[in-house]
């Protein structure tokens, strides 16, 4: 990895546990791998994170993800290749992550709730927040990782215990 700083020695437990916090929402979602990619995708495209582009790129197409769907998602509410469970998905992302940009989060919340459940709603929102804190992490420290090193330090920390 590189970047200004190594953020995993600079504060390692903190680090860890930022990380297991994602890998236990992972492992604990009932949310299709394919939409918590695209949502993802967007909120690093929205962002400007480089790094999380290419990772979660990456890992969409491990999970199936059509090259078609990966390149028009900046313009996802103009393609037709979108389910209408992904389009609320993606204009929750969206609101939340320009969140600072104006309160016009409502319509996304209809559409939300009228797509996923209570418990996905949480589950949903939880993901966006941590790609956005990964996003500003990785842009603020100039981080730099190729998806497999990424794989590789995630199985270094399961096999130390990360993962409860």
């Amino acid at each position: 990895m590189t970047g200004k700083l190594n953020i995993f020695a600079a504060a390692p437990s903190l680090v860890k546990e930022w990380q297991r916090a994602m890998i236990a929402l992972s492992a604990s979602s009932s949310l299709e791998p394919g939409l918590t990619e695209l949502v993802r995708l967007r909120a690093s495209q929205i962002n400007g994170c480089a790094n999380c582009l290419n990772l979660h790129a990456a890992e969409a197409r491990e999970n199936g993800e059509t090259e078609q769907r990966i390149y028009v998602l900046p313009g996802w509410r103009e393609a037709p290749c979108y389910t209408e469970r992904e389009r609320a998905a993606l204009e929750w992302t969206e609101a939340l992550t320009r969140l600072s940009e104006g309160r016009g989060h409502a319509s996304a919340y209809e559409a939300l709730k009228a797509h996923f459940t209570e418990e996905e709603q949480v589950k949903l929102t939880l993901t966006i927040n941590i790609i956005n804190g990964w996003n500003r992490i990785v842009v603020g420290f100039g981080l730099w990782a190729e998806p497999a090193d990424i794989k590789a330090m995630a199985q270094e920390f399961a096999a130390q215990g990360a993962v409860a």
